[in-house]
């Protein structure tokens, strides 16, 4: 594929040093060959959704324009989370690092191991939240529910911070 699409990743993580964990998977997708960071949300602070007695997760979304395929994409990020030292012991336990493929230009796939849009991103203040930070208010493929929507119907009790004050360093580019 050449064509460059557009896609969304998820990215947060509750274990180790969240900031720099999260600096470092952004600038690795963004030296891997066929994806530019194109933007970057603020950070947020969520609770934890599953297993609750675990530590806070900082949480972002970034935008990347990619020649990849969603496939391609999907092993990238979780090659990059292999690098960052993440363990898989339990379903949504504790992690350095996580990184979803939420949104693929307007495709919908649907695979045992790959599904977009992703599946939960709809009950998910950590995600709609920042996505819409970056995104503006752009209807879900396949629903044709606008991001406001689902945030409107989000249960109270999650919780959700954005840390004005914590930000991730600039992304150093050739020439600029």
């Amino acid at each position: 594929m050449s064509r460059k699409m557009r896609a969304y990743l998820g990215l947060g993580g509750n274990m180790g040093d969240r900031l720099s964990l999260l600096s470092q998977a952004v600038k690795l997708l963004d030296l891997t060959q066929g994806i530019s960071v194109n933007r970057i949300s603020s950070i947020y602070e969520t609770a934890p959704v599953g297993l609750l007695e675990q530590p806070h997760f900082y949480n972002l979304v970034v935008e990347i324009q990619t020649t990849l395929t969603p496939a391609e994409l999907l092993r990238v990020a979780l090659a990059i989370e292999k690098k960052l030292h993440r363990v898989r012991h339990k379903r949504w336990g504790p992690r350095t690092i996580d990184i979803d493929l939420l949104l693929y230009d307007d495709r919908m796939i649907q695979r045992e191991e790959l599904e977009i849009p992703h599946p939960r991103m709809h009950e998910r203040a950590f995600v709609l939240i920042p996505l819409m930070e970056i995104a503006g208010d752009i209807a879900i493929p396949g629903t044709g529910t606008r991001l406001s929507q689902y945030i409107a119907q989000l249960p109270a009790e999650q919780e959700i911070t954005k840390l004005d004050d914590v930000l991730l360093p600039v992304l150093e580019r050739n020439g600029s």
